[in-house]
């Protein structure tokens, strides 16, 4: 039986991507650690699903972070407290090699992945430094270490989460806010990623057939988050965990 410690009571974290996989764990664990979660997600009908079953303080806010007025109505729905933000939304590519890139589908990952992410980020920022204290945990990928994990989109913006995270701990840390990644290898979610390439397919598929760990579940990645998000992590600001049972190793 899981034991929480409550680590959240009182606290107010913003999750994305919560109406399913990752995200939803990571709601669901802070809810149960006594945690106001804005949970936000672009389907109204999984954050009903969501509110439905779990219990705790659910705040569902039905938003794209790309989109402005979707920012606006996180920060709305947060109020003038925000002691987290975990930065879980994300989509994948259909494993294109760089030769075969389609424009709609480089400006769609950049922009869900990293963009929508940097954006949040900057707008919740000004109410973490104006208390002093914050933690900001972005969910990037094993991709994002190697080059043999996704196609180029997806490896480029995982890549890119990274340098994202440390340089936002580089600046905020002095003034009490954390910025922290977890690096995920395969996680049973809901997010699609067929292979749209053939050569991607030939190139890829050994890699992936042979060193891929086993598929975690989401509930494993959540603990990570919210350990990083919670004051047990107080002294945990620029790091990437891997959290992909061993990937990185290999």
């Amino acid at each position: 039986m899981t034991h929480y410690a409550h680590r959240f009571s009182g606290c107010t974290v913003i999750v994305t991507g919560a109406g399913a996989g990752i995200g939803r764990a990571t709601a669901e664990r802070l809810a149960a650690e006594e945690c106001r979660v804005i949970a936000v997600d672009v389907s109204a009908e999984r954050l009903s699903a969501l509110s439905a079953e779990v219990d705790g303080d659910i705040v569902a806010v039905t938003a794209d972070i790309t989109d402005p007025d979707g920012i606006g109505a996180i920060l709305a729905a947060a109020g003038s407290r925000v002691d987290g933000l975990a930065n879980v939304a994300g989509i994948m590519d259909g494993f294109e090699p760089t030769a075969e890139i389609a424009d709609s589908t480089w400006d769609r990952v950049l922009a869900v992945n990293l963009t929508g992410m940097m954006k949040l980020t900057r707008a919740v920022l000004p109410i973490m430094l104006g208390r002093g204290s914050g933690s900001i945990v972005n969910v990037g990928s094993e991709a994002g270490l190697r080059g043999s994990a996704a196609g180029t989109p997806y490896t480029t913006s995982k890549h890119a989460v990274n340098g994202f995270t440390v340089s936002t701990a580089f600046f905020y840390t002095p003034k009490g806010v954390r910025c922290n990644a977890v690096a995920p290898g395969p996680v049973a979610t809901s997010i699609e990623a067929p292979f749209r390439s053939e050569w991607g397919q030939t190139r890829l598929g050994p890699f992936l057939q042979t060193n891929v760990p086993p598929v975690a579940r989401p509930e494993e990645l959540a603990a990570a988050i919210t350990w990083l998000l919670s004051d047990d992590a107080s002294n945990v600001s620029g790091a990437i965990l891997a959290v992909d049972g061993g990937w990185a190793a290999i």
